[in-house]
């Protein structure tokens, strides 16, 4: 028993797999506050690198540039919350009432029109996307779960980086403790945790600013409401946080949207213009901003939200991909799609 215990110290890969074993199973346990400790990481990550950066330009203390930004997110969340709120909530009910009036009132011999017609009933939709939104904007204006946990989370994260240098200095004392190498192996898995999740939700918060800013672009140009570009706005950027499949399912509300600004043309100039968002974000943000750490094939992107929703819930639409590279990462998984697979051959017998 003592032979396998020092044999099983000196594997690091055995080691490690037990320790994150532990780690998974403490998480599951602790599954009730699974969103704020996510929330939490997420904020404290992106709010790291938002201070390095204008450190790096300003040569500001980072504290001062850490308290500077808690309180513009404090007065933008007032400020959304007062203001932007309502007129959201206005002008998605307003969208929803005009895009189903249009169907309603549309030109019966129209084929388009008698397809939609027979197969969608529009005011059992209607009523459930107007049920929906409303479910929806009281959530988030009321003062529940959901509002208790981003708070938490937000007050978490300042008192991380304000305290960052205590924190690291605190934890690293754990080290030179009876728990050295347990603390040394979860502190290994940390910091492949921030190096890869962490980058992979980093980009993709990046990627689906510059998605929203592109696509309402081009509505713009497009000429549509312009009391609808807000709504619109929050839609695609929620959308475009799932990565690769958010800009492909918003397609649907956009397609059925522009057939009630301007017909058939709209609709195929919408799809022209996801298929070039679409191709932005592959081929040069992608690359760009994450190198090869998501060059997943999209069969697998679908089977792995899929899955990760099953499990995860809404969550598991955002955090999926970035998971399923931090455990690739950790197997040592690296696959370069430019050169073609080798499939080893069996030896048929003679």
């Amino acid at each position: 028993m003592v032979d396998l215990w020092r044999r099983m110290k000196a594997n690091d890969s055995v080691r490690r797999t037990i320790v994150l074993l532990i780690i998974c199973s403490g998480l599951y346990l602790i599954r009730n506050i699974l969103s704020l400790i996510l929330l939490t990481f997420i904020l404290t990550y992106l709010i790291i690198r938002g201070v390095e950066g204008i450190h790096h330009l300003t040569k500001l203390p980072k504290k001062l540039v850490a308290v500077v930004m808690y309180l513009l997110i404090i007065i933008f969340l007032y400020f959304s919350i007062t203001v932007y709120v309502p007129k959201l909530f206005n002008q998605t009910i307003q969208m929803i009432e005009e895009v189903f009036t249009f169907y309603q009132k549309a030109d019966t011999n129209n084929k388009l029109y008698e397809w939609i017609a027979k197969n969608v009933g529009f005011n059992e939709i209607k009523q459930q996307l107007t049920t929906g939104a409303k479910v929806v904007f009281t959530t988030i204006t009321s003062i529940g779960s959901m509002g208790i946990t981003f708070v938490m989370s937000l007050i978490l994260s300042f008192f991380f980086i304000i305290e960052k240098d205590w924190v690291t200095e605190f934890g690293q004392a754990f080290f030179k403790s009876k728990i050295g190498l347990f603390s040394q192996d979860v502190a290994y898995l940390g910091k492949k945790f921030v190096n890869t999740f962490g980058v992979v939700i980093e980009a993709q918060f990046i990627i689906a600013i510059v998605n929203t800013i592109l696509t309402i672009i081009g509505l713009i140009f497009m000429k549509f409401p312009q009391d609808q570009l807000l709504s619109l706005a929050l839609m695609i950027f929620i959308l475009s946080l799932i990565p690769v499949a958010g800009v492909i399912i918003s397609c649907i509300p956009l397609s059925l949207i522009a057939y009630t600004v301007g017909g058939i043309q709209d609709v195929i100039y919408i799809l022209i213009m996801i298929m070039i968002i679409h191709a932005i974000e592959s081929y040069l943000l992608n690359p760009k901003l994450m190198s090869s750490k998501t060059d997943l094939p999209i069969f697998y992107v679908f089977v792995i939200l899929m899955f990760s929703e099953k499990f995860f819930g809404v969550w598991g639409l955002v955090i999926g991909i970035p998971a399923f590279v931090f455990l690739l990462d950790l197997l040592g998984v690296k696959v370069d799609h430019k050169k073609p697979p080798v499939i080893p051959q069996i030896n048929q017998p003679k």
